[in-house]
């Protein structure tokens, strides 16, 4: 009777013990597949672009060169209209994260800054110069450098900057929906995450 009952508790012993080691075995496989989705996840954003701008204004480009002191000037001048178009994109395929398996914790350590394009297209309207002061490749470069900086201005006082943070924090939360819904943590400067508006820069 006692090799009988020995026997059912070794059986037992054996069975639970191949129980817990399957069970860990499918947690562990579980975790690595919430990892990788999870990595996969970050590495498909790549290069957002988030916000397109479009511009438009008139310059006036005016400038004199003193020929025999203040007496005589030479002057030249153009009319130049401006249009404009303006992206804002930030490159996520930069952004630093780390992700711990362990800890079932996706930490994203560093998001790039925004990157500004202004692509102005120039059209010259009434251009005038002397003999003494003629248009040289220099002036056409002052103009374009000068009107970007306009432009630049403009595009600070939009609300452009704004539009695309918010776009950025709207996919920022993808990454906060996907780790709550597989039970993992997700930090931003090693801060926990329990809201997408803790993104905000």
């Amino acid at each position: 009777m006692r090799k009988i009952i020995l026997g059912i508790l070794i059986a037992l012993a054996v069975l639970i013990t191949f129980k817990y080691y399957n069970n860990q075995k499918e947690d562990k496989i579980v975790l690595q597949e919430s990892s990788l989705l999870i990595q996969e996840q970050i590495k498909n954003v790549g290069k957002l672009v988030v916000t397109e701008g479009h511009f438009s204004e008139v310059f006036n480009y005016n400038n004199s060169k003193e020929i025999f002191g203040q007496y005589f000037t030479s002057d030249k001048k153009a009319l130049v209209v401006v249009n404009a178009y303006v992206t804002i994109a930030y490159d996520l395929s930069k952004m630093e994260f780390q992700v711990d398996q362990q800890n079932k914790t996706l930490t994203l350590k560093y998001i790039p800054e925004a990157e500004i394009k202004i692509h102005p297209d120039l059209e010259y309207y009434d251009v005038q110069a002397d003999y003494f002061n003629p248009f040289q490749a220099k002036d056409y470069n002052d103009i374009k450098s000068t009107i970007k900086m306009s432009l630049m201005k403009k595009l600070e006082a939009s609300g452009l900057r704004e539009n695309a943070e918010n776009r950025l924090i709207s996919e920022l939360s993808k990454f906060y929906i996907l780790t709550n819904s597989l039970g993992w943590t997700l930090k931003y400067n090693e801060t926990p995450v329990n809201n997408p508006e803790q993104f905000k820069f």
